[in-house]
C-alpha cells in the first residue's frame, strides 16, 4: 500500500480519483523513480470502470515542480512557514480584536479534500466564531442543494449512476454531458445502445455533442425551464397520469403546487410558445416522461446558475414526486455536481448557510450539539448564531468593509465571480488577503497579502465525495515540491498558534476523517426530535491509518446498519422532513433578472468547453489540451453575424453593463438566433480580455445565492483590427522575458502554450509601419530570417540562436497558418538541420500535410485528416478509428466525428451528377 508521506520515491501502480469534474473517476497512476509516468482508468472503480476522459488522461502531463509555488510570502517576500504562519495568526488576531470575529472570512473550493474542508469549517466556524466561510461551490451547485432540502429535507441526491444505465427515459436538462461529464455520457451511451428502448431527451437552448444520442431535442429559449416542467406537472394532471398513491403516502404540497403550475401553464400551446419550442415536440417528451415509471432527469448548470434557480430544481422535481419516479432502480431527479469535492464541502459544512455534518444553523439543537461535539463552549463567543454571507455578498461586504480578512484556498475569484471588476476592487481593498495556492500564475495572487504554498493533486491526502454520493480516496502519492505543505497542516498551524492547539493536534489526515465520521453519527437518531440526519459515515469511524489507506469506494449513509454503503434514497418513501413526507413547492417562474435592451439585445450564456477546466491553471499545463479550442470565442448564430457585421473566425467584442470581452468569433448554427456562448476558462493570464465573469452581472438566486451565470445581456460588434499575427516564443526566451512581453499592449492577445514554446495570437487596431523594427523591439533576439510584403502587410520571420530556433512570427490572418505541429517539434530540436532551417519561413516540411484543427485531443488527429480519410472511404467513426486512432479513447470526440462524415455526406449529395448538369 502506498504511504502518503514524504518517504522516498516510489514505483509501480496506485489508485487515487481524479481531481476535474464530479463524476469521481478512479485514476490508476504509473509511477517510476518517483514521478507519475502515465495513468489510466481504475477498472475496479465504480464511478467509471476504467474510463477516463481526455482531461484525466493528460493528469500525468500536468505534473512537475515548474511553476509551482514553493515558498510562502510575505508582502511579497519569501520567508519560512515559522514567519509566515506567525504572521498570519498576529494579523487574525489584530483585526478579530479591532473589528470583531465577524471581519473575518474564509473563501474555499470543490477541489479541497474533505479533510481540508473539515478543517476549515470548524476552525473559522468553531473557534474563530465567523459564519463567513463560503466555498466556489457556491456558483454552481448551491440550487441544487436549496432544490433538494426543500423537497426532501435534506441536501441529498436520490440517485446512483447505474440509475442512468436502468432508466427507460434520460432527460438531460441544462447539461452538456458528453463535454462536462464525459464518462457518465459515454456510460448513458453503452446503455442505451444495449437497450435500444432507452430514450433519451435533451433540453438545452445549444445543441451540444450531448443532443448525438438524443432521441428528442427541446432547444428552449434561456430560463424558461420552470414553465416547461410546471407545464409538464400540469398535463400529467390533465392526462391522469399522476401516482396518487404515492402522493397520498409519501408526499405533502401537491394541491398548492398544481394549483401554481396550472395558473403559470395552463396549457400545452402556451407552455410551447413561451419556451419557444414546437408543441408536437413538446407533448412528445410530456407522454414520455410520464408513460414511463424510470425515469432519470439528470440536470446540471443550465439549471442551477439563474436567479431563480432553486424554483427549477424544484419544478423539475415536482414532476418526479407526482409521478411517483424516485427511490428505485432507473429513476429520480439526479444533480450531476460539477466540482471532485463539492459534495464533500456540502457534507462538513463548507457553505455559509450550513453549520457542520448537513446541520444547519437552524436545524433544531445543532449549534449546543456541535459546541459539545468540538468542546467550543469555553470559547467567547461560541459557534455564530446565524448564516454568514454566501459567496457574491461575502465581496459585497468586503467592498463595504465589514470584512477585514479574507483566506482564500484552492480558488480564483478573481476571474471565476459574477462582476469580477467589482469582485477585484473589493480585493485591492481588503487589508488582510491570505491565498493558499498551488501555482505561481494565477490572477488573484496579485491581490494577496500572504502567499502560502499548497500541495496539489498527487501529493494531497484525503478523500473525496462525487455525484453519487460516492466516498472515495484521494492518495497522496508524490511529495509536496519544495517547502509546499498540505492545507489542512497549514491550517492546524496557524489555529496552534491562535491558542487552539489541543483541538487541531492532527498528524495525520485519517483522524481528520475519523472526526468527520464520528460528528455525522453524533446524536443522530430517529429518537431525537430533529436530529435524523441522511449524512451519517459513523460506520466508518475508528479506522486506523491502515484502513483509511486502504478505503475502497463507498456511497453514505454508511452506518452499523449499512456497513457496505447506500446506493439509493428514498427506497422507503420516507424522507428526511419532520413529518417523513416530501414537500411538492408551488413555483411561479421567473425571467433573468439581467434584462435585454435595445442597447444590450443578445442573451449570453457560459460554460464550459471539452478539454479545459475553471481557470486552466492546471490544464493548460497539458499543451495537447490547448489544441481543441486554443483561444477564447464566441459562438453566434449565422444570422446574427450577419445581422451584427461578425464574421466566422476574425475577432469581435462583447460589451455588457458590467464589462467587455474580446474573442474570436465561431459562426455556428447550433446556437439559437438573438443568443451566444462564450467559455467560462480564460484568465488574465491567458488573454487580454476575455473573462466571461466580466460580462455578468452579480444577481444571485435569493434562496441559494448562487449567481445568473447564464443569463447575460450583451452587445456585439466586430473588432476594428489594423493586423494580426501569430508569435512562437521558446520557453527560455519566454522565462527571459517573464511577465513584461512587450506585446501584450495590442488590442487582444491570447497565449496558447505548447511544447517547447508559447504561442501568441495578436491583433491591434493600430497600423504597424516597420514590422522588423516593432520585432526588435519586443525581443531581445534579432530576426535571422525574413521575408516580407509591405504593401500588404505581410511579414514571416525567426530567429536562430546558437543553432536552436528562439522565435517565430507570422504577420497575417490566422487562417493563412500553416500546420503549427511541424514548428512545434523545431523548438524541441537540440539543433536545426540546414533543411530544417530553410524550411522555417514557410512553416513546414516540403510536402508536410496540415492537420488541421485538433478534433482528437488523445490522439492528437486533426481536421483536415479526418476529412481525408472520410473522402478515402473511411466513412464511419469505426473506420476512422481504425485508420487514425480518433474517437478510440475517451470517445470526446465521437460527436464531432459523426458530425464531419454528415457534412462530407451533404457536400457529396450537393455536387452535380452528369444528369443534373446535362439538364
Amino acid at each position: 500500500m502506498y504511504q502518503a508521506d514524504d518517504s522516498a520515491p516510489i514505483c509501480g501502480q496506485a489508485q487515487t480519483t481524479c481531481p476535474y469534474c464530479g463524476v469521481g473517476c478512479g485514476v490508476t497512476a504509473t509511477l517510476e523513480d518517483g514521478a507519475i509516468t502515465a495513468v489510466e482508468g481504475d477498472r475496479q472503480h465504480p464511478a467509471n470502470y476504467g474510463r477516463l476522459c481526455v482531461k484525466g488522461s493528460a493528469l500525468h502531463e500536468t505534473l512537475g515542480q515548474q511553476g509551482r509555488l514553493t515558498r510562502p510570502r510575505v508582502d511579497g517576500a519569501e520567508v519560512d512557514w515559522d514567519t509566515a504562519l506567525d504572521t498570519v495568526a498576529s494579523r487574525l488576531t489584530a483585526i478579530r480584536s479591532e473589528h470583531g470575529n465577524q471581519a473575518l472570512a474564509a473563501y474555499l473550493s470543490g477541489q479541497l479534500l474533505t479533510e481540508d474542508y473539515y478543517v476549515a469549517n470548524k476552525l473559522f466556524k468553531g473557534f474563530l466564531a465567523t459564519p463567513h466561510l463560503d466555498t466556489n461551490s457556491r456558483l454552481c451547485m448551491a440550487s441544487a442543494v436549496a432544490g433538494y432540502k426543500r423537497a426532501f429535507g435534506a441536501d441529498a441526491v436520490p440517485c446512483c449512476y447505474e440509475d442512468l444505465e436502468e432508466a427507460e427515459l434520460v432527460v438531460l436538462v441544462g447539461s452538456n454531458l458528453a463535454w462536462n461529464h464525459p464518462v457518465l455520457y459515454q456510460r448513458i451511451k453503452v446503455a442505451k445502445t444495449r437497450n435500444p428502448l432507452m430514450r433519451v431527451v435533451v433540453i438545452d437552448p445549444r445543441v451540444t455533442d450531448s443532443c448525438e444520442i438524443a432521441d428528442l431535442y427541446l432547444g428552449l429559449k434561456p430560463g424558461s425551464d420552470a414553465r416547461l416542467f410546471n407545464g409538464l406537472l400540469s398535463w400529467m394532471a390533465t392526462k391522469r397520469k399522476l401516482d396518487k398513491l404515492y402522493l397520498a403516502r409519501h408526499t405533502q404540497g401537491f394541491d398548492e403546487a398544481l394549483a401554481a403550475a396550472r395558473e403559470e401553464a395552463s396549457d400545452l400551446e402556451s407552455v410551447a410558445a413561451d419556451c419557444d419550442l414546437d408543441a408536437e415536440a413538446l407533448e412528445t417528451f410530456y407522454y414520455w416522461f410520464a408513460s414511463q415509471l424510470h425515469v432519470v432527469t439528470l440536470y446540471s448548470q443550465g439549471v442551477n446558475q439563474s436567479s431563480s434557480g432553486t424554483d427549477k430544481c424544484n419544478a423539475i422535481i415536482n414532476c418526479h414526486l407526482a409521478g411517483g419516479k424516485l427511490g428505485l432502480p432507473g429513476a429520480g431527479p439526479f444533480s450531476i455536481t460539477g466540482q471532485p469535492n463539492a459534495m464533500g464541502g456540502r457534507e462538513v459544512g463548507g457553505l455559509a448557510n450550513q453549520l457542520a455534518a448537513h446541520m444547519d444553523y437552524h436545524t433544531p439543537g445543532a449549534i449546543d450539539r456541535v459546541t459539545r461535539f468540538w468542546r467550543t463552549a469555553s470559547l467567547t463567543p461560541t459557534l455564530p448564531e446565524g448564516p454568514g454571507h454566501k459567496a457574491v455578498e461575502l465581496f459585497s461586504a468586503i467592498e463595504r468593509g465589514e470584512v477585514q480578512a479574507l483566506w482564500v484556498m484552492a480558488t480564483n475569484p478573481a476571474v471565476s465571480l459574477p462582476d469580477a471588476a467589482r469582485v477585484r476592487a473589493a480585493l485591492a481593498k481588503c487589508p488582510l488577503v491570505i491565498v493558499s495556492e498551488c501555482v505561481t500564475d494565477t490572477d488573484l495572487l496579485a491581490y494577496a497579502d500572504i502567499v502560502l504554498p499548497a500541495s496539489s493533486w498527487s501529493e494531497k491526502d484525503g478523500t473525496v465525495t462525487n455525484s453519487e454520493r460516492c466516498i472515495s480516496r484521494q492518495r497522496g502519492l508524490l511529495p509536496p515540491p519544495g517547502e509546499a505543505r498540505h492545507d489542512w497542516w497549514i491550517m492546524c498551524e496557524v489555529a496552534k498558534r491562535l491558542g487552539y492547539g489541543e483541538a487541531f493536534a492532527y498528524e495525520h489526515p485519517s483522524e481528520i476523517f475519523d472526526e468527520h465520521a464520528r460528528l455525522s453519527g453524533f446524536e443522530n437518531a430517529a429518537e431525537i426530535p430533529g436530529a435524523r440526519r441522511l449524512f451519517d459515515i459513523s460506520g466508518l469511524a475508528g479506522l486506523d491509518r491502515a484502513g483509511y489507506d486502504a478505503l475502497a469506494p463507498i456511497q453514505w449513509p454508511v452506518t452499523a446498519q449499512a456497513p457496505q454503503g447506500t446506493a439509493r434514497l428514498f427506497e422507503d418513501g420516507h424522507f428526511a422532513t419532520d413529518n417523513g413526507l416530501a414537500r411538492l413547492v408551488p413555483i411561479t417562474p421567473r425571467g433573468p433578472e439581467q434584462r435585454l435592451s435595445a442597447e444590450r439585445p443578445l442573451r449570453l450564456n457560459t460554460g464550459r468547453i471539452r478539454d479545459q477546466w475553471h481557470t486552466m491553471t492546471r490544464t493548460a499545463r497539458a499543451p495537447r489540451l490547448m489544441n481543441h479550442r486554443a483561444e477564447p470565442f464566441i459562438e453566434v448564430h449565422p444570422d446574427d453575424a450577419l445581422a451584427y457585421g461578425v464574421a466566422d473566425q476574425r475577432l469581435a467584442v462583447l460589451s455588457s453593463a458590467a464589462g467587455e470581452y474580446r474573442a474570436r468569433v465561431r459562426v455556428a448554427n447550433a446556437q439559437r438566433r438573438g443568443e451566444v456562448f462564450v467559455p467560462m476558462h480564460w484568465s488574465d493570464r491567458f488573454t487580454k480580455q476575455a473573462r466571461s465573469g466580466a460580462l455578468i452581472s452579480g444577481y444571485t438566486d435569493p434562496l441559494s445565492g448562487q449567481p445568473e451565470s447564464k443569463h447575460g445581456a450583451v452587445a456585439l460588434a466586430p473588432m476594428s483590427t489594423a493586423w494580426e499575427a501569430t508569435l512562437l516564443v521558446s520557453e527560455e526566451l519566454s522565462d527571459e522575458l517573464s511577465d513584461s512581453a512587450p506585446w501584450c499592449e495590442s488590442d487582444y492577445w491570447a497565449r496558447i502554450p505548447m511544447r517547447g514554446c508559447q504561442r501568441w495570437q495578436l491583433a491591434s487596431g493600430r497600423v504597424e509601419h516597420d514590422w522588423l523594427e516593432r520585432l526588435a523591439a519586443w525581443l531581445p533576439e534579432a530576426a535571422t530570417l525574413w521575408c516580407e510584403d509591405a504593401g500588404d502587410g505581410r511579414l514571416r520571420a525567426a530567429a536562430v540562436r546558437d543553432g536552436q530556433l528562439c522565435w517565430w512570427v507570422m504577420v497575417g490572418p490566422p487562417a493563412e497558418l500553416p500546420g503549427l505541429a511541424w514548428l512545434e517539434q523545431r523548438f524541441n530540436d537540440a539543433e536545426l538541420s540546414d533543411t530544417h532551417r530553410r524550411r522555417l519561413l514557410a512553416g513546414c516540411d516540403d510536402g508536410a500535410a496540415d492537420t488541421g484543427p485538433t478534433i482528437c485531443s488523445c490522439h492528437q488527429v486533426g481536421q483536415k485528416a479526418i476529412v481525408s480519410a472520410i473522402r478515402s472511404g473511411d466513412a464511419s467513426v469505426e473506420a476512422l478509428g481504425a485508420r487514425l486512432a480518433c474517437g478510440t479513447q475517451c470517445g470526446s470526440c465521437i460527436p464531432e466525428l459523426k458530425s464531419l462524415i454528415e457534412e462530407e455526406r451533404s457536400h457529396e449529395r450537393a455536387k452535380p451528377t452528369p444528369e443534373t448538369q446535362v439538364a
